[in-house]
């Protein structure tokens, strides 16, 4: 009987078995910058008419962040999300965490929303669709106001944020495949730029990236609303301060 074949590329005492890729914590990337410099939006910009009228009249601005890094050969894909402005007495902001074992942006605080469909009748139908299967969000309590500039992810989905003023009296039903947990955050935490931190990492390719994040503490959670949500919140706390 024959010794068995032995590949001689292959040392069978060192052989390693490659180490696990460890996800990445956002969390760890340097903070290289706070905008303190930077107004706050006052609490009497926030209320229903006034809400309603910015968007209805808009003022003339720029958005700041339109685009990330590409990292993906995956074809451009169209989607929406709803920006859902709860209209407390202090006003909040509807979020969301997804699930761990999602294919994209997973574990990520996110608007609810996903791509847009062929039987959508235009972005906002996708946003309200997406709210109400992600979130069981109903359309009847919600006002759509209007959307911001198309905001384009590391993925590759060229991202309508939908923004919409959302009556509280509302009851969820949390679609367990797709989010975690479904939380708000105050609007007016989220147009303040002391709130607002600069990330800057550095990748194997010498690729300098960037990001903002804006950490709430909710309790004894860390929301950690970072990346393309916190880049669309950047372009929100924009148009409201122009």
């Amino acid at each position: 009987m024959s010794a068995p074949s032995v590949d001689p590329s292959v040392d069978p005492v060192n052989t390693v078995a490659p180490a696990p890729v460890r996800p990445f914590d956002p969390r760890s990337a340097p903070v290289v910058g706070i905008d303190s410099h930077l107004p706050a939006i006052g609490l009497e910009r926030f209320n229903v008419q006034a809400l309603r009228e910015r968007f209805a009249n808009p003022p003339v601005w720029t958005p700041e962040l339109r685009r990330e890094p590409r990292m993906t050969e995956r074809a451009p894909a169209d989607a929406a999300v709803l920006v859902p402005i709860v209209m407390r007495k202090v006003p909040t902001v509807l979020l969301t965490e997804r699930t761990t074992h999602l294919s994209t942006h997973s574990g990520q605080v996110a608007f609810p929303g996903g791509r847009v469909d062929p039987e959508d009748a235009n972005i906002a139908a996708a946003a309200l669709r997406e709210a109400w299967e992600e979130v069981g969000l109903s359309a009847t309590h919600v006002e759509v106001l209007g959307s911001l500039p198309t905001y384009t992810t590391v993925t590759s989905f060229v991202v309508t944020p939908v923004v919409a003023l959302v009556q509280p009296d509302f009851e969820l039903t949390i679609n367990p495949y797709e989010v975690a947990t479904a939380f708000e955050v105050p609007l007016a935490f989220l147009m303040n730029p002391a709130h607002h931190r600069r990330h800057v990492l550095v990748g194997e390719d010498r690729k300098s990236r960037e990001w903002f994040s804006m950490p709430y503490q909710d309790g004894p959670y860390e929301r950690f609303v970072w990346g393309a949500t916190a880049g669309m919140l950047r372009n929100l706390y924009r148009f409201m301060a122009a």
